[in-house]
């Protein structure tokens, strides 16, 4: 991608258009007031994720308006890591800086993370030093996720969000890693780089309603620790050499018993280490089954998105001429 901007923001947005005119807005003024002191450019990069309401009418509009506003528009609904991707790709500023269209990264935060990329850092992460209201059982999910992905990647990933702002060479490190299934801050901790914490309060919403459920938080953290870190295979190694180890001692107790004399009648302990190795067998069998069958997408090779592009219809030319000839002649 040619670097024709100093900085981009990419927006993924699904459903949005109660909120992407308002964070346009803001957004716009933002960049407007910090980069015209520098005189630098801006673009703002919108990314449709396939949106069923009247978000992409509403980019639409944006754009034609405002020739920074560029808009991405993919076939389908793939999801954020997907649309952040596309983003990314699409993105011409030397640095780039991703947030959501919600406004609940906020938008006054953009100079300093600026400003911080100017200083020499390379990433700008923002990260949440308060969660906005959330349901206990939803914040206890998002802790625990980040509690196993801060385990697999070896740093913390406590209170850690996608709103970041990345130098163009963390830009195209990241597009040279090959894999399908991404997880976006996972890949920019692994690939290093000077980093820079910013601390923010979650606002809330200005509009329009969450797209997470506690459901959709489940599946996307199991996709991402599976995608990212093979820390629940080696967990299913250390259970079953655990169970290893007990059934060791179980039968050296109960040899010593029966050779004592003192055998316990009965089939408490072998229904017991039935039940154990049984539900060990289960487990492992279907985290394998989900490293098999993330294997088995990455396999096929099919692309990370899918962007649609404006149909061109060519134009027809009703004009018969006149100086056509007759087919008597």
């Amino acid at each position: 991608m040619s670097v024709t901007v100093d900085v981009s923001v990419v927006i993924p947005a699904y459903n949005e258009a109660d909120v992407v005119d308002r964070c346009l807005e803001v957004v716009r003024a933002q960049l407007g007031a910090h980069l015209a002191k520098s005189k630098r450019s801006f673009e703002i990069v919108f990314v449709d994720d396939g949106s069923r309401d009247g978000t992409p009418e509403a980019l639409r509009l944006a754009s034609e308006a405002d020739s920074r506003v560029r808009v991405v528009s993919l076939s389908r609904n793939f999801g954020k890591e997907s649309a952040m991707a596309a983003g990314l790709e699409a993105a011409r500023g030397r640095a780039v800086l991703l947030m959501d269209a919600d406004l609940q990264h906020p938008p006054d935060l953009i100079p300093r993370m600026v400003e911080l990329w100017d200083e020499g850092n390379e990433v700008v992460s923002a990260v949440k030093a308060a969660r906005a209201r959330e349901s206990f059982v939803y914040r206890a999910m998002a802790s625990l996720f980040n509690l196993l992905m801060g385990g697999a990647a070896g740093r913390s990933f406590r209170g850690s969000s996608d709103f970041k702002l990345l130098d163009r060479q963390v830009v195209d490190a990241l597009a040279a890693c090959p894999e399908r299934s991404r997880f976006f801050r996972g890949l920019v901790t692994w690939i290093g780089f000077k980093t820079a914490e910013i601390p923010f309060t979650v606002a809330p919403r200005i509009g329009g309603e969450t797209k997470w459920s506690l459901g959709g938080l489940i599946r996307y953290s199991m996709k991402n620790l599976i995608s990212f870190s093979a820390m629940p295979l080696k967990l299913v190694a250390a259970m079953g050499f655990g169970t290893l180890v007990f059934a060791a001692g179980l039968g050296v107790q109960t040899l010593y018993r029966y050779l004592a004399g003192q055998a316990v009648s009965g089939f408490t302990t072998v229904i017991l280490l039935q039940l154990i190795l049984g539900g060990l067998t289960l487990t492992s069998l279907g985290v394998i089954a989900l490293y098999i069958a993330e294997l088995y997408d990455e396999a096929k090779g099919r692309p990370v998105f899918v962007v649609r592009r404006p149909r061109v219809i060519p134009a027809v030319n009703a004009a018969v001429s006149s100086e056509a000839p007759d087919e008597h002649d």
